[in-house]
């Protein structure tokens, strides 16, 4: 079943053995990859002695003065308990003081932490809360609204959605844990997104081959540029505090490699969308206008991945800015020069995520759009003769 939009006849016999020659190696070294680096035993979970976490409902409030000036309510509630062994107890919880502390009212539902002393009844916290129902709304929202516009095609993107999400949970992240190279997780992870994904969402296509194989060389050549400006610019990994926890915890993890696997994986997504946009508008061209040759297609179809490039680059930047609000008003409050800011590892890091990512997709344009171009003249030509 194909979703693609193209100019009517088959794809020559010769190009789909020819783009079958490349794709399906490469979807088999995917295969044998995902094999080989498999995570069978799971990572090892850390110990910890975090108080058990329970369900609970606020059914009175008891505020009192704070004692410190970033609290935002402080005092105890008092709240029936929904789950745990003293579920539909009522019982009293304590507001911390603190920035970050939850503002309650009366009918909320919260989380509260208990936690159980040698000699005497359980003590109870509010932690945060509730938030899984409203959650649920919101992203069946999001459901309604993909496939009321996408139908079918929505449906599809939303299994890949699904895809995606389990590659990262069941995969990426459980072998990154267990202490196998990152990059080359990243690498088979992103393969196997792309592969599944793709044809998932757009069908068994040539035109979707061709969004896949312009994929997969951006692709490369993102972790390509990645590998050298870290080495450049001397990044050791450790440019968050995350980093550095995961360091404590996991000891044989790569901070380096992690630093290189989020940037492949940032970039698959935006990437995917820049590819596969520019194969189907190489279709619609020669649709809308059969007296196109392939080189007519790729000048007109670079002219549209021009404009596409750049409102992209702007929505990258700005989506690092976004994700890194609190850290850049750090910086601003620092009063540290503006040389020393940002050539400290911490926004180098973002800096070389950013560059090399659009690199990646600038690249993405001409490849995609050239292969696209090829096949299509030849897929129309074959098409009305």
């Amino acid at each position: 079943m194909s979703h693609a939009h193209g100019p009517v006849g088959p794809s020559p016999r010769r190009i789909q053995i020819v783009v079958a020659a490349i794709l399906v190696p490469l979807a088999v070294l995917t295969g044998i990859g995902l094999a080989v680096l498999w995570p069978y035993t799971g990572p090892a979970t850390i110990a910890t002695d975090q108080p058990a976490r329970r369900d609970a409902t606020v059914t009175a409030v008891q505020p009192e003065p704070c004692q410190q000036r970033t609290a935002r309510q402080c005092g105890s509630v008092t709240v029936r308990l929904t789950n745990g062994p003293q579920s539909g107890q009522t019982v009293t919880a304590t507001i911390p003081e603190g920035p970050g502390s939850p503002v309650v009212s009366v009918g909320d539902d919260i989380v509260v932490a208990e936690s159980v002393a040698p000699e005497g009844p359980p003590q109870y916290a509010v932690l945060d809360h509730q938030r899984g129902v409203p959650l649920a709304v919101l992203i069946g929202i999001f459901a309604l609204v993909i496939v009321a516009f996408g139908r079918w095609q929505g449906v599809a993107a939303l299994i890949g959605l699904g895809v995606s999400f389990a590659i990262l949970l069941t995969f990426i992240l459980p072998a990154i844990a267990v202490g196998k190279p990152p990059l080359l997780i990243a690498i088979v992870g992103a393969s196997a997104i792309m592969f599944m994904v793709l044809y998932l969402t757009h069908g068994f296509s040539v035109q979707t081959s061709v969004a896949v194989l312009g994929t997969l060389v951006s692709l490369t050549l993102t972790g390509g540029l990645a590998v050298a400006a870290t080495e450049a610019l001397h990044l050791t990994g450790f440019g968050s505090e995350d980093t550095g926890l995961l360091a404590v915890f996991l000891g044989e993890i790569d901070p380096r490699g992690l630093l290189l696997a989020g940037i492949v994986i940032g970039t698959l997504g935006v990437l995917d969308d820049v590819t596969v946009t520019q194969a189907a508008t190489v279709g619609e061209l020669a649709q809308a206008n059969p007296t196109l040759d392939a080189r007519g297609l790729y000048r007109a179809a670079t002219r549209v991945g021009r404009s596409h490039i750049a409102s992209t680059v702007n929505t990258i930047v700005l989506a690092y800015a976004g994700a890194s609000l609190p850290l850049l008003l750090l910086v601003i409050i620092g009063g540290q020069p503006a040389s020393t800011v940002l050539t400290s590892e911490f926004i180098v890091d973002e800096i070389v995520r950013s560059v090399v990512g659009t690199i990646g997709l600038v690249a993405a344009v001409p490849v995609t759009t050239g292969l696209a171009a090829l096949v299509t003249a030849s897929r129309y030509a074959v098409g009305h003769r």
